[in-house]
């Protein structure tokens, strides 16, 4: 099974090595048929402490890191970050 990998924006880099990450959905609404705007927040993991409030973030899942935190930061503003980075350059 593919990992899911989502894109979002930083809304929160206050703690060490992970950050908040705000992902939009649009979802038609079933009666009146208008695109309604979804939002959830998944606690991403980056690890070089790289990104900063206002990023676009690809955030990649992977096994849990902590009780909240099954998430990796792969990418930050189109650039890869981290191991992401490091494969790509190898």
């Amino acid at each position: 099974m593919p990992k899911r990998v989502l894109t979002g924006r930083v809304v929160s880099d206050k703690m060490d090595k992970t950050v908040t990450v705000l992902v939009e959905r649009r979802v038609m609404h079933p009666l009146y048929k208008k695109f309604i705007r979804r939002s959830k927040k998944y606690a991403a993991h980056d690890e070089g402490n790289v990104c900063a409030m206002g990023d676009l973030v690809r955030i990649e899942e992977c096994p849990p890191i902590s009780k909240r935190k099954a998430w990796l930061v792969t990418a930050r503003n189109g650039e890869p970050v981290g191991a992401a980075a490091e494969a790509q350059g190898a």
